[in-house]
């Protein structure tokens, strides 16, 4: 199965205080070579948001087939300055399966003609 997260967070004030040269220095030091070593089993693709809510400022479009690699990728990110430090605060966390439903009637059709689901 596929999955489909949206990670919402809010960058706090802490963040905003630093100059964009150390913003891009975390960045590149913590968050890319995270996302690159989980990069061969989770796609993530980063949106700004706080123009257009007041919820959260960002988010983040994950999908993966291994919710255990998804598990340890947040594990590892709640262990960079960004989370222990207080850069970043960790929202909402929405999960589904894409086309969830159609695999559930593949299965029903599959347990209907006698055949394992």
């Amino acid at each position: 199965m596929q999955y489909g997260i949206v990670l919402t967070y809010t960058l706090t004030p802490r963040w905003l205080a630093l100059s964009r040269a150390e913003r891009n220095e975390m960045r590149a030091a913590h968050i890319e070579p995270l996302f690159a070593r989980y990069a061969d089993r989770i796609t993530a693709r980063f949106h700004d948001a706080e123009a257009f809510n007041g919820r959260f400022s960002d988010f983040a479009v994950l999908e993966t087939e291994d919710l255990g690699a998804y598990y340890f990728l947040i594990e590892a990110l709640r262990d960079t300055p960004l989370i222990v430090d207080g850069y970043l605060v960790l929202g909402e966390i929405l999960l589904g399966v894409r086309d969830g439903f159609q695999a559930y009637e593949h299965g029903l059709a599959a347990t209907a003609a006698g055949s394992p689901a």
